[in-house]
């Protein structure tokens, strides 16, 4: 079995229990499982692969919580629209997406995503146009290297059944579950160290019925699987489900089975004290997408509260054309900077604590135990970032909360499962200009219409 060493970082941040900051350390890999780490010379002299991180931080491989891969196509569209608005104008472009277009957007957010030390990423993939199937993503991930929790999401209820959606880009629900249940019975790796994980995702309370929610939530339970939407994102929704089924999103996926640890909920912006209780109590997780919040204007969440009842919270960066970047720092430094803004309070969530967000946060809104931290028995996932550049410059005293507080920049070395991925700040499994230019080409089709 393949071996790795890792030594002379300038600073290991272990983000295990102990929060432990290893100065010149390191660890040692076996079969890109990590068995020991401490200073550099406590650990074996020898390798398969050694890696010299000499003046970098090293941190654990970053954890994405929630995404929508396939909208790189689409940056920068509806630049001044509300969630509706924007999801109106954007369904028809959308739609003219077919296989393709969903398995070269994502290697460019996947790629994006390592470039900013991301070594596990979720994907909330909800429309299938003309052929485009969970399958395009997955290969995706399996060629770029990266660690992956697929969500098959789905809409079924278009605007003549009183959904936001047009009709053209909803399903019929026997054809969602069928497929539902294809997705995990090919793909669904429940092991330790599982590079590819299928969860179930019914896309929001405005796009699919209840009938879908309650069925996709037997399923997982069945398959256990986790379940994964959108939920109390914008004050258009509470009004939306306030009309239609007389509760406030919360009450209304709990209503329909949605609680307990195998679920999580994308952006939860609009809740009170007593439905933070309740999510802390149920067990499930929330991925926070500041700068989603901030570009659609949808409000801040509370992470604050949430944190301190208990609830689990990781990051994510959401979808490219609501954030227009998957930068997990980025997102790390914005979860950071936004709730000191909501609170008035320069304490209200620190340096360490975006990080923890971003690493053991994430791990635990996934259901993963075995990522998210560099300690033994753990996944060999990891990034690093020189210090000796200019944006570092004079926060050297603290170089670990340099790496949040300080302009977000790329990794310099990402390493998933042992595997090196990116060295030197050079993505290594795919040739990144070739990437580039088709999914440009596929970019401007979908969006004149060609």
């Amino acid at each position: 079995m393949p071996t790795l060493l890792l030594r002379n970082a300038e600073v290991l941040v272990t983000m295990d229990d102990a929060r432990r900051r290893i100065p010149d350390g390191g660890l040692f890999a076996r079969d890109g499982v990590i068995e020991q780490v401490g200073p550099t010379h406590t650990l074996p002299p020898d390798a398969d692969l050694i890696v010299d991180a000499r003046g970098m931080v090293v941190i654990p491989g970053l954890v994405n919580t929630h995404h929508h891969l396939y909208q790189t196509l689409t940056r920068v569209i509806a630049q001044n629209a509300k969630l509706f608005d924007w999801l109106r104008t954007l369904y028809p472009i959308w739609a003219r997406m077919d296989a393709e277009a969903v398995y070269i957007s994502s290697m460019v957010g996947m790629a994006e995503l390592l470039h900013s030390g991301c070594t596990t990423t979720s994907d909330h993939l909800y429309l299938f146009p003309n052929g485009a199937r969970l399958d395009d993503e997955i290969r995706a991930a399996q060629e770029i290297g990266i660690r992956f929790h697929a969500t098959r999401g789905a809409m079924s209820l278009g605007e003549s059944k009183g959904g936001l959606p047009p009709d053209a880009v909803v399903e019929e629900e026997e054809a969602i579950l069928k497929d539902m249940q294809r997705v995990i019975e090919a793909y669904h790796d429940p092991r330790p160290y599982a590079m590819c994980r299928v969860a179930l995702a019914p896309c929001s309370p405005f796009s699919v019925t209840p009938n879908l929610m309650r069925e996709a939530a037997a399923m997982a339970r069945q398959y256990g699987v986790m379940l994964h939407t959108h939920l109390a994102e914008t004050r258009d929704e509470e009004k939306y489900c306030l009309a239609r089924f007389g509760k406030r999103p919360v009450a209304y996926a709990m209503e329909l089975g949605w609680e307990g640890p195998h679920v999580w909920f994308a952006h939860v912006v609009h809740v009170r004290a007593e439905e933070i209780a309740s999510l802390a109590q149920a067990g499930a997780g929330v991925a926070h997408c500041p700068s989603s919040n901030m570009r659609l204007a949808s409000g801040i969440a509370p992470i604050r509260a949430m944190l301190d009842r208990g609830v689990k919270v990781g990051l994510g960066v959401d979808g490219s054309a609501s954030n227009d970047a998957s930068h997990m720092l980025a997102e790390a430094r914005q979860a950071m900077l936004l709730q000191r803004v909501a609170l008035e309070r320069p304490d209200a969530l620190t340096a360490e604590e975006a990080l923890w967000l971003a690493t053991r946060g994430g791990a635990a809104v996934l259901g993963r135990d075995d990522i998210g931290q560099l300690s033994p028995g753990k996944a060999a996932d990891f990034a690093g970032w020189r210090l000796d550049r200019l944006d570092y410059a004079g926060a050297l005293h603290d170089p670990v909360a340099a790496l949040v507080f300080c302009q977000p920049r790329p990794a310099d070395l990402v390493v998933v499962h042992g595997k090196v991925i990116i060295e030197d700040g050079a993505l290594l499994p795919v040739e990144e200009g070739r990437l580039i230019e088709r999914h440009n080409q596929i970019a401007r089709r979908i969006v004149r219409g060609e």
